[in-house]
């Protein structure tokens, strides 16, 4: 993936409807979308994850000219303002990825990995665009009805890597995927920690993974904070996965989480300062 972040890359949600679980109805104004597209940018974010329909749990879905209706003037205004960030449309309808990618995005974030419409993998493959691929276990009205699994991760890993083997096959170059074990996609509190314990299973696929915990309601459990006073939590899931190998983050709060992200890459790559040949060892510090 061109110019990608050595250490990590941080993808900047940007919600373009009136009913996601945390910044619905805030974006819904292509100005006000756009311009927190550039302010997202400029915290640090190197893909811009645009969605028009609401994946929350117990959401239903949009038409695909409502959905084009929503995304599309935001995509064409961050185009037209000449963004450095990576353009991703979070879509799992094949003709909403197309007119998008056709406009200049490069990225398709698919959260049934490309189950939901059986052209997707075959126009990622033809546009090459860089995807992401979700673990998500039924759909967004049901998948919160009580999950099961016999172990969520092996189970999870399975899927991945079964639907990996798919996009390849469809034409999409392996190097252009990423994978993503859908923390709150059909999975209860145990479930999602016990996928933050183990994310190195997945890590071992070979392929950048997306932790996707930003705000989410396993937060909230777990420190009693509403929707909006999480970043503390997600800060905390998206260092402890980053050190577990995780890649990619899709947040909300980019600039607090670029930071903490920062500082822990620091510590995982080389000694803090750098070392400096021109300054003496024994230079004081008082």
């Amino acid at each position: 993936m061109e110019g990608a972040d050595p250490a990590f890359r941080i993808m900047g949600v940007v919600n373009v409807t009136p009913d996601s679980f945390s910044d619905g109805g805030l974006f819904l104004d292509p100005a006000a979308a756009i311009a927190h597209g550039r302010l997202l940018e400029s915290e640090g974010a190197a893909i811009l994850d645009i969605g028009g329909e609401s994946t929350r749990p117990g959401s239903r879905g949009v038409s695909e000219a409502d959905e084009l209706g929503r995304v599309m003037p935001v995509i064409d205004g961050l185009v037209a303002a000449g963004t450095g960030a990576q353009i991703s449309i979070d879509t799992s309808k094949r003709e909403v990825a197309a007119v998008a990618l056709a406009a200049g995005a490069t990225y398709v974030n698919d959260v049934t990995a490309f189950r939901h419409d059986a052209g997707m993998a075959g126009l990622v493959a033809e546009s090459g665009a860089d995807c992401c691929l979700m673990h998500m276990l039924s759909d967004p009205r049901t998948m919160q009805i009580d999950p099961r699994y016999e172990d969520v991760v092996s189970e999870v890993k399975l899927f991945l890597d079964e639907r990996m083997a798919f996009a390849v096959a469809e034409g999409v170059a392996e190097q252009r995927i990423m994978l993503d074990p859908g923390i709150g996609f059909g999975k209860t509190l145990e479930h999602n920690l016990e996928l933050l314990r183990r994310i190195g299973e997945i890590v071992a696929l070979g392929r950048p993974v997306v932790i996707g915990t930003s705000r989410k309601s396993f937060l909230g459990r777990l420190t009693g904070r509403e929707v909006g006073d999480r970043v503390f939590g997600t800060i905390a899931t998206s260092v402890l996965a980053y050190e577990r190998g995780a890649r990619v983050f899709r947040v909300h709060d980019v600039a607090a989480v670029h930071d903490a992200l920062a500082v822990t890459a620091a510590t995982v790559r080389e000694p803090w300062p750098p070392t400096n040949p021109t300054t003496s060892s024994t230079s004081s510090t008082t």
